[in-house]
């Protein structure tokens, strides 16, 4: 593999030390005139929480850098703490967001060139976006309209949807800790089922412990596929 195509992988077995950002171009599918808004979005790496998000109706440096201010103060992350990772689309790569970065002391990490599958968190996340069948059809009225469409999105997909490469709980019972006790409930329910019914059952009961460390650019071995494209 070339120099230029290696990078470190990057670890993480709690919320906080990897976030992935992204931004996604709402398509259009009506006539005449046309509103497509930007969306920005940040996930938690670990817990698949989308821990920050905003909807512009342009593609700017410093739009990508006040989103990030905003989600370290509100997610308390200190200094040194997380690492960011992004595509090389213009908003992550402009001064403003990289002097941003630097003054909030998070590591930038970006998406090696010519690697399709670099940023498969955001992709998944963008897929299950895209895929709700409250999708819209038509393009939004205005930027109002798919601000408050992306905020619903956002409290179903952290609250009520169950992740499928986190074990089926939600990013926000993961990103709390809380996933540890519902597994261990739902293990308990699978011993207890399969006692009263030992005849129902060939091998042993469903796999329900907790994800393990979550990386970043793995190395080989380090990661199971599945769980990083599931959404």
């Amino acid at each position: 593999m070339p120099e230029s195509k290696k990078t470190k992988s990057i670890g993480c077995n709690g919320p906080k030390p990897s976030l992935h950002m992204g931004y996604y171009l709402f398509a259009d599918n009506s006539e005449g005139i046309i509103f497509l808004p930007l969306l920005y979005m940040v996930m938690d790496v670990f817990s698949r929480k989308v821990v920050g998000w905003q909807v512009h109706d342009n593609e700017s440096s410093a739009l990508a850098a006040d989103l990030m201010t905003d989600i370290c103060k509100r997610e308390d992350i200190k200094r040194g703490q997380v690492v960011l990772h992004s595509d090389n689309g213009s908003p992550m790569k402009g001064a403003t967001m990289l002097a941003t970065l630097q003054e909030l002391g998070v590591m930038p990490s970006l998406s090696r060139p010519s690697v399709s599958n670099d940023n498969p968190y955001s992709e998944s996340l963008f897929r299950t976006l895209k895929y709700r069948p409250e999708y819209p059809e038509k393009a939004f009225e205005n930027i109002a309209s798919s601000r408050r469409w992306v905020s619903d999105f956002v409290c179903w997909y952290n609250n009520e949807h169950r992740h499928s490469g986190i074990k089926f709980v939600t990013p926000a019972q993961r990103h709390t800790g809380r996933d540890i006790e519902i597994l261990a409930q739902r293990t308990r329910l699978y011993h207890a089922a399969k006692a009263r019914h030992p005849e129902r059952w060939r091998g042993n009961i469903k796999n329900l412990e907790p994800v393990g460390s979550v990386y970043l650019n793995p190395e080989k071995g380090k990661a199971n596929s599945k769980e990083v494209e599931a959404a």
